[in-house]
């Protein structure tokens, strides 16, 4: 039920969405520590999908900064596989799968991940899928690969969303994890700003200016519904989903300054949860639930604090640098990541919380927005280069560094989504 859940999201979604007009180039740098070499041949037949289901892989590993890909050719015959040849050219891993179009117009899709080492099979998956579903399908072997050789789940099936500008003209988009695939889920002439993915991937959280201010909106991405969850006086901003998705944290200045407040998705039983003098704002809730993150500049300057979700005792996270912003939390709560502007340079840290230990992780200068892949091993940031807003990809230690970019207007505002169960 779960996987018929994900394949009718994906269905409507682009069905209900005008795709947008300019499609991401993605550029990368860098490469992992220890990678890993995997033979990828193409995938017999695969010339019948509408995809190229052998590239799409190859683009998903390659990306990632793990693998070094060899290139394996075409293997017809992916039952009789001379593991101790392939072992001889350096491969570690093997992929290899077949592609057959059934009489109802879907297509078979079959893939084996192989052991050269071992001269035994890893895993394999076997799919028949519409032809809208190829693409997925391939992310969907990259990250079996992914899992399977690394041991950490793959990204590569996830969704990301964010901001597009072409003067007075914004868009917020939802893409593949690869930048492919767009869909506009929002067109304004004013501005949005903000949004935070739902825990189960078919909502978006967002600000949006079309009333002539701040309001917070959550919107149903399968059929486009709209809620208003936080129209208060003054500014509504910055809201952060609770991991359950029953309600969300955001910045109201309602009583006069900004506090952090929660409320119930449906905009019901709005609660104060910061009492400062100063601002509190952009809040992030902590993995498990039971903290939020948030900054505040009640130390003279803005910082990073944690406190309980339901109020309490706010205890500060950054003391390196004198401006910290932008808390995003790694799934798996161990890792803060923020913007920190040190020598007049906005720049993307990552935080050790258990250790303290802190590490810069772009080379760029004008950084916001960051937000971790599902898997916690990547952060997506927005950044600027020549006066041109675009997203950008690091991976947590800092090796990998990726650049996505679009020939029309500024990129801003990024948010990666959740695992599709």
């Amino acid at each position: 039920m779960k996987k018929l859940n994900q394949i009718v999201f994906y269905a409507t979604l682009a069905l209900s969405a005008g795709a947008a007009q300019a499609q991401m180039r993605i550029e990368i740098s860098g490469v992992g520590s220890n990678q890993i070499p995997v033979a990828v041949a193409a995938f017999a037949d695969e010339s019948v999908a509408p995809q190229q289901i052998s590239a799409i892989i190859k683009a998903d590993l390659e990306r990632s900064g793990a693998f070094k890909i060899i290139d394996a050719g075409t293997i017809s015959d992916v039952n009789n596989i001379d593991y101790s040849a392939w072992k001889a050219r350096g491969a570690d891993a093997l992929v290899v799968g077949t592609v057959a179009q059934l009489a109802d117009g879907r297509f078979d899709v079959r893939y084996k991940l192989l052991d050269t080492v071992k001269s035994s099979k890893l895993s394999q998956l076997d799919q028949a899928l519409a032809p809208q579903f190829t693409r997925l399908s391939a992310h969907k072997i990259a990250d079996d690969v992914y899992l399977k050789l690394t041991g950490t789940r793959g990204a590569f099936a996830t969704r990301i969303a964010y901001v597009t500008q072409e003067g007075r003209n914004y868009r917020l988009e939802v893409a593949d994890a690869d930048g492919e695939g767009v869909q506009v889920a929002l067109r304004s002439n004013e501005p949005i700003i903000s949004p935070s993915w739902s825990p189960d991937g078919t909502k978006v959280a967002y600000v949006s200016f079309e009333q002539k201010k701040p309001v917070v909106y959550v919107q149903n991405l399968v059929t486009r519904a709209r809620t208003v969850v936080a129209n208060e006086k003054g500014s509504n901003s910055a809201p952060s989903w609770s991991p359950d998705g029953s309600k969300l944290a955001v910045a109201l200045s309602k009583d006069g300054h900004t506090q952090v407040y929660t409320v119930n998705a449906d905009g019901s039983s709005l609660r104060r949860v910061s009492n400062s003098a100063g601002i509190d704002t952009e809040p992030q809730f902590s993995a498990d639930g039971q903290s939020i993150y948030f900054t505040s500049d009640r130390s003279g300057g803005p910082q990073i604090y944690r406190m309980g979700s339901g109020g309490g005792e706010a205890k500060r996270v950054t003391f390196g640098g004198a401006y910290n912003i932008s808390p995003r939390i790694a799934s798996d709560g161990k890792t803060l990541a923020f913007i920190s502007r040190r020598d007049g340079n906005f720049q993307l840290y990552a935080l050790d919380l258990a250790s303290g230990q802190e590490v810069r992780l772009s080379d760029t200068t004008s950084d916001e927005s960051p937000s971790f892949s599902p898997n916690g091993k990547y952060i997506m940031y927005a950044t600027e280069s020549g006066r041109r807003k675009s997203l950008a990809i690091v991976s947590v230690d800092g090796r990998i560094k990726q650049r996505l970019t679009t020939q029309a207007g500024n990129i801003k505002e990024p948010t990666w989504g959740p695992f599709m169960q």
